[in-house]
């Protein structure tokens, strides 16, 4: 039985890489494009994408509770239609007003239809067995920004950026679709009976929820994890040629990241036997912290550039498979999408100001301040799992 889930996950992860691709990954591999055509400033144009994070972090408690209510058939796929309408809209903008409201809408979109959405009806559905779902959805998926960012430029060279977003929403639509509404057939083999006890005695949802210590505390430990991605990954090619890193090392180091996270799931998948989830939330925080203290030290010994690589990407793409199952343990699957979705506000609020806060920082101290911010960030997220353990 444990591989046949394993196997009908597989068009759901399909999907998730391709409406991550399309959705996500679509606006840092057309950034380029976008700015050489429109004539628009970086700053105006990554608004855009802040702005529709932030919305997507904002719905996803809605999403959930959709989830909740047996909606996931009409919900999922319909997040990736209306995301693949919105493209097709992104296509014809030639204002900045006009893709500021695409993206917003997108952050919509993208609340229905990525990670988030996903693991709620995962966990919902399978219960006590969504970490072994997940992570094989990870595992696949975790491959979204390599389909992404080549693909992009060859479409984008091919037909403008224009025909390529056309040509991500095709995707969506003939491909990413049909195997989400097939994945979610599949999946409902599998579905665990009702968690009744599972709640911890917190009958009342979400209000019982947020008046537990432990609540709060997951919020801030997946946070720090958020901030810390950002503080890093939007200024990373600046970062490493504050090191000292030619540029090419740096793109090639930037590249990696996405297959050491698929390595980091890899490895938790086959240690799941004998490492809690606890564990495996402690080594995602142990990963960031000491990847960035690698990076802080990479001008004098270069070689940590590698490290950093290997311990950032393992750390940040375990926490994808953690937050999900660590959130069930600890506050039962009873209401488990609106729970999730409350507790993505923080972990996709940090992501999306990671930037924003990482610009601030430097001018503050340079690089090697905002590395420190990262490490520190990484270490209080880690007091704050310990924490909870405690309180649970």
């Amino acid at each position: 039985m444990a591989g046949s889930l394993r196997r009908d996950v597989v068009p759901l992860a399909v999907a998730q890489t391709i409406v991550w691709a399309a959705m996500y990954y679509s606006f840092p591999a057309l950034l380029p494009w976008w700015e050489r055509d429109l004539g628009w400033s970086k700053a105006t144009l990554s608004g855009a994408f802040t702005a529709s994070l932030v919305l997507t972090a904002l719905l996803a408690p809605l999403a959930g509770r959709l989830i909740d209510r047996g909606l996931a058939r009409v919900v999922h796929p319909g997040g990736a239609l209306a995301g693949a309408a919105l493209l097709v809209a992104l296509s014809a903008a030639t204002e900045p007003w006009q893709f500021y409201a695409v993206w917003l809408a997108l952050g919509v979109a993208m609340s229905l239809s990525l990670y988030e959405a996903a693991f709620a009806i995962i966990t919902t559905t399978v219960g006590p067995r969504a970490r072994e779902a997940i992570t094989a959805v990870t595992l696949i998926a975790g491959f979204a920004g390599t389909v992404s960012f080549p693909s992009a430029h060859f479409l984008a060279g091919l037909f403008g950026w224009r025909g390529a977003v056309l040509c991500f929403a095709a995707a969506i639509v003939l491909i990413a679709i049909p195997l989400m509404l097939w994945g979610l057939g599949l999946l409902e083999r599998h579905r665990a009976p009702p968690a009744e006890t599972q709640d911890n005695g917190e009958a009342d949802g979400r209000e019982a929820v947020t008046r537990r210590p432990a609540f709060w505390l997951l919020g801030f430990a997946y946070g720090a994890i958020g901030l810390v991605h950002g503080l890093i990954l939007a200024h990373l090619l600046p970062i490493l040629a504050d090191r000292g890193v030619a540029e090419g090392t740096a793109v090639l180091a930037a590249s990696m990241i996405g297959p050491m996270q698929v390595v980091g799931r890899i490895v938790m998948m086959s240690t799941e036997r004998w490492m809690s989830t606890f564990g495996a939330a402690l080594s995602c925080y142990l990963g960031l912290g000491l990847g960035a203290t690698a990076l802080l030290f990479a001008g004098v010994a270069p070689w940590l550039v590698a490290v950093f690589v290997v311990l950032h990407g393992a750390g940040y793409g375990t926490a994808s498979i953690v937050r999900p199952v660590l959130t069930a343990e600890v506050l039962g699957r009873r209401r488990f999408g609106v729970i999730a979705g409350m507790l993505a506000i923080p972990f996709m609020g940090g992501f999306a100001v990671g930037p924003t806060v990482a610009a601030l920082v430097w001018e503050l101290g340079g690089y090697d301040l905002v590395l420190t911010v990262a490490v520190a960030c990484a270490g209080a997220g880690l007091a704050a799992v310990l924490a909870t353990r405690r309180a649970r």
